[in-house]
């Protein structure tokens, strides 16, 4: 389950902010990808969806290529008590990322592209990979962490703090096969066993909002 996540909790006194090693799915071309994730749980989870964003670069019709948002309905819109952080991990994302919708997209860019020339369009997300997501994913940058807490703790425990159910929680980092994020904070937390009671819960398969 998620303990075989690779988890950061950057501040332990705020336990719902977080960040998640995610790896593309295979036989798709996010294959071989990694992504750092930023999630933010708002006060009343499971009751109302946690906030996701990639933070460094990805090439998607339905992701945000400046904010790392999401477009996914099952987070956006559709929510339930009966998801939890596991489905986001194992299901929703790997799904969204094997069947895009450009027809509703937030990277236009991407969406034209899939739907004038999918094999372009594939070996784009290829070269996106290959410069954004091929690099060691660092969710520990202790020294660094300890430098960017000590410049701004006041502001970094209110921006995790808030309510933001439904939306990313911060712009992509610049991270790329030949450099560091420029943002890594914190220390190494514990895996998710905050998400224990979680875990267990089947549901049905997600989907992006449908055309309107």
């Amino acid at each position: 389950m998620m303990s075989d996540y690779e988890v950061l909790i950057p501040d332990e006194s705020c336990m719902h902010d977080f960040f998640v090693k995610f790896d593309g799915p295979a036989e798709t071309p996010y294959e071989n990808g990694s992504w750092k994730i930023h999630v933010t749980l708002p006060a009343d989870y499971p009751f109302k969806s946690p906030s996701i964003g990639f933070k460094n670069r990805m090439f998607h019709p339905n992701v945000d290529d400046i904010s790392g948002s999401v477009c996914l309905d099952v987070i956006n819109q559709t929510w339930s008590p009966m998801f939890n952080l596991v489905n986001i991990f194992e299901q929703f994302l790997p799904h969204l990322l094997r069947y895009p919708n450009p027809t509703d997209p937030l990277n236009g860019e991407a969406a034209a592209l899939l739907m004038r020339d999918p094999d372009a369009y594939n070996l784009r997300i290829r070269d996106h990979v290959r410069q954004y997501a091929s690099a060691k994913i660092d969710l520990v940058g202790r020294e660094e962490a300890e430098e960017e807490a000590g410049k701004g703790k006041e502001r970094d425990s209110r921006a995790a703090c808030v309510d933001v159910s439904g939306t990313s929680p911060g712009g992509v980092e610049q991270v790329s096969a030949h450099g560091r994020a420029q943002a890594v904070v914190g220390a190494r937390g514990p895996m998710f066993g905050l998400c224990a009671s979680l875990m267990h819960i089947p549901t049905p398969s997600p989907h992006t909002r449908p055309p309107a």
